[in-house]
């Protein structure tokens, strides 16, 4: 079997970079190690960039994102119980969407099934072979039988522990990485969100966040040590905890309830280097991970697919290979930039188990800096809701 890209990995950055290239004409096969029920399973955040929603218009998949997804104005951070909004739209005129990544995902693949564009699902043993030279290939198990795919690139989407960058070669790859000492605990829970946009909250205790997935449906969080387990939750106590941390206001408004999910996912900061080898491209979670706390994760998976559909595109229409040449350099760019906004937002907002009477001085400083400046206000605007790619 033959096809111009193979992409590893069916999550919304392979199925967007595949959407994005069928719409170019480009013939693509994507190759998934799970089903599509075990895909759309997975509980993701979704707080998109106006950049990312418009490349999801821009693949034809944004009518259903903007019929139930709720646009944004603004967040507010709130500080031992003090709360300040800042709104985006008077900053810096621009929006964030909250639209679950489930649905993005969902979306997606429903768009490429109905155009007949090939998807392997629970394919197994998938190895990457000859990306260095001219004539890559993917090999793979289908229901018991050896499969073997040659093509011209390969695309790893394929996430943090994917395939596609275990077959790099360990000299080539230079990587960084930053572990923190806590998760974050979080809720799914069918009531009304207790506020129209998302509340950052920063407490002695520790983090929390008040989200939302839809005008009914609530996401909440609070930050725990890494080594808590979620059997040791009950709601009652998480509901308790999270009241302890936000604000009077939001506490008494609070609509409690069963929770509908309930997991912790650790935090982390990690980046890979380069990008690209030979034919061998990785983008999203292969390709970097970032803290929950600047809501970037989905939104660098979909500017590296956007930026490397763009390269391909040109390289089959113009025969031109600027564009791939140049792919790794240009999103690492982007990807520091927001590695570093994810960084900063977990460092002011979290509480470390070093920290002191002296640091956590530093933490108020920075609240009271972002709401007294209009300038710094208006930086955390501009990173928030997307920088350029």
């Amino acid at each position: 079997m033959r096809t111009k890209v193979a992409i590893i990995g069916s999550g919304p950055a392979g199925l967007l970079l595949g959407r994005l290239l069928e719409n170019a004409g480009i013939e693509t096969v994507i190759l998934e190690r799970r089903s599509q029920e075990y895909v759309l399973g997975r509980i993701r955040a979704g707080v998109l960039e106006q950049g990312t929603v418009e490349l999801l218009d821009r693949a034809g998949v944004g009518e259903k994102m903007h019929a139930e997804g709720l646009v944004h104005d603004g967040v507010e951070f709130c500080f031992d119980g003090d709360r300040h909004r800042f709104n985006f739209r008077e900053l810096v005129g621009r929006t964030v969407t909250v639209y679950g990544q489930t649905e993005v995902t969902r979306d997606l693949m429903q768009a490429r099934d109905r155009s007949g564009a090939m998807s392997v699902y629970e394919a197994e043993n998938v190895s990457l072979h000859d990306f260095e030279g001219d004539k890559p290939k993917v090999r793979y198990v289908k229901d018991g039988v050896g499969q073997e795919l040659d093509c011209d690139f390969i695309a790893g989407c394929d996430g943090y522990h994917g395939v596609a960058r275990a077959s790099v070669p360990e000299n080539s790859l230079r990587t960084f990485e930053r572990v923190y000492p806590f998760g974050w605990l979080g809720i799914l829970v069918d009531k009304p969100p207790v506020a129209d946009e998302l509340i950052y909250a920063h407490h002695e205790r520790g983090f929390a966040l008040c989200s939302m997935r839809s005008p009914t449906r609530s996401r909440y969080y609070v930050q725990v040590p890494a080594s808590d387990k979620v059997e040791t939750w009950s709601d009652e106590r998480f509901w308790d905890e999270l009241r302890r941390r936000v604000d009077a206001e939001t506490a008494d408004n609070l609509v409690t309830g069963p929770s509908i999910e309930k997991s912790i996912a650790p935090l982390r900061s990690f980046v890979a280097e380069p990008l690209r080898f030979g034919r061998l491209f990785l983008a999203g979670d292969a390709a970097h991970i970032v803290p929950p706390t600047g809501a970037k994760g989905l939104n660098l998976a979909a500017s590296d697919v956007g930026v490397l559909a763009e390269a391909l595109i040109e390289f089959y229409a113009e025969r031109s290979k600027a564009g791939i040449d140049g792919y790794s350099a240009r999103v690492l760019s982007r990807i520091w930039k927001a590695e570093r906004f994810s960084w900063w937002m977990t460092s002011i907002l979290h509480t470390f188990p070093d920290t002191d009477a002296f640091g956590r001085r530093i933490q108020r400083a920075e609240f009271e800096h972002l709401r007294s400046s209009t300038i710094a206000a208006r930086a955390l605007a501009e990173n928030y809701t997307g920088l350029p790619i």
